[in-house]
């Protein structure tokens, strides 16, 4: 059985409820709980944790799936401060060791002392910005995808842990275009392809408990 972390980053903060993520998040857990061959977990950054059972699932899990909104071109900083928490909780408990590097040779394997290799991630995100602000010249985000830009660290911060990353899907136009239905459609199908599709399962999951 195959072990899923769901992680709704979607903080309740000023005009925001959550309630896109929230719904993305549910999707989630209604797709990987209605097949035998998957174990759901879950945590939403809204209600109380505790960091050491929380590294607990990320050592548990075979995929970590994030859900989060993009605030100001971060993620909310409740998602952010729970990232802190869990992370530092998990040195040398789980999550990573140490930076990598050695003494003997300070300059070279920076990012390489991760303790979660062989597991795989996925992000979604949602944003109101348009998705053409991302793809047209002259736009405002330069022709840089979510992926190679807001995100690039969070991607990062993953690497460091020694996860791989599985392709994710970005939301565009939520709060004044939003259309949940095709949206979910969508997603749904962003899932099917890439956990139901033989060749891509066997991939992600080859040599995993």
């Amino acid at each position: 059985m195959k072990k899923i972390f769901i992680i709704n980053g979607g903080q309740k903060f000023g005009h925001s409820g959550g309630r896109f993520n929230e719904t993305i998040a549910d999707a989630t857990v209604d797709f990987f709980s209605s097949l035998q061959e998957f174990e759901v977990k879950t945590t939403n950054i809204n209600h109380d944790y505790d960091p050491k059972e929380e590294v607990e699932k990320y050592v548990w899990a075979d995929v970590v799936i994030y859900h989060t909104p993009i605030w100001w071109f971060q993620l909310p900083h409740a998602f952010k401060k729970y990232i802190d928490l869990v992370f530092t909780e998990g040195h040398k408990k789980g999550i990573y060791i140490s930076d990598g590097r050695k003494a003997d040779n300070p300059t070279r394997n920076y990012g390489t002392g991760g303790m979660l290799h062989g597991r795989k991630y996925m992000v979604t995100s949602s944003w109101n910005a348009p998705k053409e602000a991302f793809t047209l010249p002259g736009e405002f985000f330069m022709e840089t995808s979510v992926d190679d830009g807001v995100l690039f660290g969070f991607h990062r911060m993953n690497a460091f842990t020694g996860m791989e990353q599985i392709e994710g899907i970005h939301f565009h136009d939520v709060e004044k275009n939003a259309d949940i239905r095709s949206a979910l459609k969508l997603y749904r199908e962003h899932l099917t392809q890439n956990f139901l599709n033989t060749e891509i399962y066997e991939h992600l999951f080859n040599g995993n408990s």
